[in-house]
């Protein structure tokens, strides 16, 4: 091979020339479940970040709704631009830190894939159905968490029911992006702060757009602290988090920036999430993923093949499977076929 091209074997080198000693190390990765030949190229992380990249549930967050339903316009959200916004904050704050890029770029792009059709709606009515399945299903889990989701994907459905075959940090920043439990790398924490970096970011965005929000809207306290516009606040909050966390003890933010953070976020709960006039459409949202989740227990034999349990034990878990790997518009055309008279089906 060329001296030119530029090897695995050389790039691992020169991550233990530039990055710091806390980061994780693609050469020192705890492996695959199912070890593979290494790539002449690419180092363990880059070959996780392009499997997640390639995949099939990665495409379909592009039909996924982030916050507003079925928005008219086409700069609203969805779960692939928020993943890709994850990626581009957690790349610079772990480039800042001399962190590995290549393993928080693969979370990041991963964090997101267990999400349901409809946003977090989806996500609520699937646990509810769940929880009311669980006594005659004893091995029913519940409430669905879409980090476990996202995990599951990665191992077990994806390509053809044998998974990606991730190596240990990026299913372990991939599951513990959310929840009481950290995950094990810095990188994976890097991951997690940037997530709610994004998404209190371009929620406020969005809000914008739809015209449910005005800047004189936001509470004073969090944006004098943060900044009054879109790039100011992220600017502030990653910055923040470079410099307080310099030390590569922890990844943190001082307390005055993420309190004013959480500040902001609890407003968008009460004024957006739950608050506002563009959440109208919920209830059908609701009510549409629920109503297939009954389809399906009643009927497995409408679940693709593929789908299929292979007792009936397993079937809340393969119904959830496939209605959450629904995009939100392939979730309306099953429930119209299930639900509407062929003659009002345009």
């Amino acid at each position: 091979m060329s001296a030119l091209i530029l090897t695995r074997e050389a790039a691992e080198a020169q991550e233990h020339e530039r990055l710091a000693p806390q980061a994780a190390f693609s050469d020192a990765s705890r492996g695959r479940d199912t070890p593979l030949e290494p790539d002449p190229l690419r180092t363990e992380f880059q070959r996780d970040r392009d499997r997640i990249l390639h995949c099939k549930a990665f495409r379909r967050l592009s039909h996924k709704t982030q916050v507003f339903l079925a928005p008219e316009g086409d700069h609203y959200r969805t779960r692939l631009t928020h993943t890709l916004e994850v990626a581009q904050i957690a790349r610079s704050i772990a480039r800042a830190l001399r962190l590995n890029e290549d393993l928080a770029e693969a979370i990041a792009l991963g964090h997101d894939l267990g999400h349901t059709p409809f946003g977090h709606i989806g996500e609520d009515a699937l646990s509810e159905k769940l929880a009311a399945v669980a006594a005659k299903y004893p091995g029913t889990v519940h409430p669905y968490r879409h980090n476990e989701q996202s995990l599951r994907i990665v191992e077990r459905l994806e390509y053809g029911g044998k998974g990606l075959n991730l190596t240990w940090e990026v299913r372990d920043g991939i599951a513990r992006h959310t929840g009481k439990e950290r995950a094990s790398t810095l990188e994976g924490r890097v991951v997690a702060t940037a997530d709610r970096i994004a998404y209190v970011n371009h929620d406020i965005d969005d809000a914008m757009r739809a015209g449910v929000l005005a800047e004189a809207d936001l509470p004073e306290a969090p944006t004098d602290v943060l900044g009054h516009t879109h790039g100011a606040r992220i600017t502030t909050m990653v910055r923040d988090m470079v410099d307080a966390s310099a030390d590569l003890e922890d990844i943190r933010m001082t307390p005055r920036v993420w309190d004013a953070m959480m500040e902001l976020r609890a407003f968008l709960f009460d004024h957006v999430y739950l608050g506002s006039e563009a959440k109208v459409e919920e209830p059908k949202a609701f009510g549409l993923v629920a109503s297939l989740f009954d389809h399906y227990m009643a009927h497995p034999e409408d679940l693709p093949e593929e789908h299929r349990a292979a007792s009936d034990d397993e079937l809340p878990l393969r119904v959830t499977d496939y209605i959450a790997g629904m995009t939100d518009r392939f979730a309306i055309r099953c429930h119209e076929r299930f639900f509407l008279p062929k003659s009002w089906m345009v």
